[in-house]
Parts: C-alpha cells; structure tokens; sequence
C-alpha cells in the first residue's frame, strides 16, 4: 500500500507493542502517552485519523468530533460505553465498537475475589498487619467476617458476566437470585442454578448483592440509601459494574453506620477520585477499575480492538466483529461507491447479521 493511500490510525489508550506492530505494515500508527485528555485536545488528536483506540476515560461526544470528516472508527477498550455519546457518532456516520466477550471469565474471577475479601476482612487485616499491630496472639473473637458457602448471593444485571458469577457460585454452594430488564430463558436459568425476583425481593434475601449491569441515565444510582436500607445488616455489595450505579456517598453512610456490613469496590463515580469517605473506612474494599487486568484478557481485548479497526478500514475481510451501530456500515453501503468510501463498502454486507454486541447487560 502506498504512502499517500495507507491509513492513519491514532492510539490514544497505548498498549501491548507486540500486537500493534504488525498494523504498522499497512497502516500510519501513532501511540500517545497515557495521560487525561479535554474535549478540546482529543477534537486535535482524531481530526487527522482515520480510526483511534480510546479507553473508558475518554469521553468521545459531539464536541470531540466536530469538523471531522475523515475518522470511520472509534473503537473502546472496554464492553461498557457510556464514555461514547453513541447517537452522534451515529448521526456523524462514525461507527463506534467496544471489546465484550472476551473479559466474561476474568471479570467474574476478580468479582469473587472482591466477595471474599470483603466478607472476610481481607484488607482491614492486611492494613492491621501491616502497621504492625500483630503484637500479640489474636482474640479468638478477632477478625470475624461473614460466611460465604452456603450464602444467598443476588445479581443485579445478568448479563453474560453475570451468568459466568453465578456459575462460579454453585462452588461455594451459594443459592442465585437475579434480577434483570428481562429474564433468562429456562435452559440458561438452569445452568446458572439462578431464580429470577423483583429487585426489591433481591435486595431483602441477598446475602452478597453483586452489581453487573450497564451505567445507562435510567440505572444512575440504581443502588441509593433507600435500595441500600432495603438490605441485611450483616449483607456485602460488590460493584464490578460501573461508577455511578452506586450512590457513592449514601453507600459511605451506610458503611459508617453499619447498616450493611461491608462492600467491596473495582468502580467509582468520579474515578479516578473515590468519594473521600470511602477511603476513611474500614469496612469497604477499593481498586482501581482492574477487573478485567489479567494478561491473556488485556490482550485480547486489544486484539479484538484491533479487529475491528482493520475491518472497518478495509484492510481485513469481513464484517467487523464487535461494531456497535452497525446501521452506520449499511448506511454507508448505500452511498454511491466512490475511493473513499471504498473500504466500509467491501465489509458492509452481512454487517447486521448477528455480529453486533449480545444484548445483555454486562
């Protein structure tokens, strides 16, 4: 491919430099720092690409591609996407993709892990520890947690991670509940060993209350003080989902006053600053937004983000995989053909034929 013809592709959230490095052969590829970037100064950055790779704190909005004749792709690294204001970029004839699947299994590990060191007091005694406290042999009363096997444990969102929890509870013996926009179908019900109920049934029997379901405006503080004063006493919330969910600041009341009894936290509503409150307790788990911070998930997140960029530009056959307004392709495909249109052109064809994200709601 020549100079003049070969695209630009901008990388604005960098990572693994063995996997861009055969892109590089068809394609100009321009890594940026990992750094917080406003509107103004990504509206630069894409103006000049044909694709860019962004991560979940790159809010991509009206703003960012205004003047933007050129760019085909914007694609996420991640499954969630509410950082892409995705009807203008529909409406700017840009298609947007994200990377789901793929993190099903790591995500639903890493969900366990926070559980369990939220019921057991992991981090209070690693912190105690640490501070060396250990002075003397413990009380045999010391450090009493909550039980796990044998617990109800309630999801909130089951989508494809949610399912692969509540799998991972029938090794803990655990009874599932859910509660979802809409219900499973018998045979999927069966294999998570999960029953369907009403939220407010949800929030009153879970021993575990695990958080997986999208940030969208109708689910913005989906768990707030009243959802929160709903619960057990002796219960533990865990929110792998996304910031925001959560009423950050009635959960912290609810800590401090003990009216549940612990949480354990991966997402945050203004990350990367966690309500300060938050940060002063004992009785709640943080990190930082790294469930899905495994090796092989990271790089096939990357690489399924790569896929996408190379199919939407015409350098790989195929639909794209993971495209998130496909109506963008098939509206393209019926422009009159012409060189710059040339690559979406060839991949258009079947674009809406089953390719697009699944409709659950992780």
């Amino acid at each position: 491919m020549s100079t003049a013809t070969r695209p630009r592709i901008r990388i604005v959230r960098p990572f693994f430099a063995d996997l861009i490095a055969p892109l590089r052969t068809e394609a100009d590829v321009v890594v940026e720092a990992e750094r917080a970037r406003d509107s103004a100064e990504l509206n630069t950055l894409l103006l000049d690409c044909d694709a860019a790779i962004v991560g979940l704190s790159d809010r991509i909005d009206a703003a960012v591609i205004a003047g933007n004749a050129r760019i085909r792709l914007i694609a996420n690294l991640g499954v969630g996407h509410n950082n892409l204001d995705l009807p203008a970029l529909t409406r700017a004839g840009i298609a947007a993709s994200n990377t789901p699947e793929v993190l099903n299994e790591s995500v639903a590990d890493y969900a366990f892990a926070l559980l369990l060191a939220a019921a057991r007091r992991l981090g209070e005694a690693e912190r105690w520890l640490r501070a060396g406290q250990w002075q003397a042999p413990n009380r045999f009363d010391d450090w009493l947690g909550v039980e796990v096997h044998g617990a109800t444990l309630g999801i909130l969102g089951m989508g494809r991670i949610g399912q692969a929890i509540a799998r991972r509870a029938a090794g803990f013996s655990m009874s599932v509940l859910y509660h979802n926009r809409s219900r499973l179908d018998t045979a999927r019900e069966h294999a998570c060993r999960a029953r369907y109920v009403d939220k407010a049934t949800l929030l009153r029997a879970a021993d575990f209350l695990m958080l997986v379901l999208p940030y969208t405006e109708q689910n913005r503080h989906a768990i707030g003080a009243s959802e929160l004063a709903l619960m057990k006493p002796g219960s533990v919330l865990v929110n792998i989902a996304r910031g925001g969910i959560v009423d950050d600041a009635a959960l912290a009341e609810a800590l401090h006053a003990r009216r549940i009894a612990a949480a354990a936290l991966d997402v945050f509503e203004d990350e990367p600053a966690p309500h300060p409150r938050l940060l002063m307790l004992d009785n709640v788990v943080l990190s930082p937004h790294i469930a899905s911070a495994s090796t092989p998930t990271r790089r096939a997140m990357a690489q399924l983000a790569l896929d996408n960029v190379r199919a939407v530009l015409g350098l790989a056959p195929g639909p794209p995989p993971s495209v998130l307004n496909p109506d963008v392709l098939d509206r393209a495909a019926r422009k009159p053909q012409g060189p710059s249109d040339k690559s979406i052109l060839d991949l258009s064809e079947g674009a809406e034929s089953g390719t697009g994200p699944n409709s659950a709601t992780s």
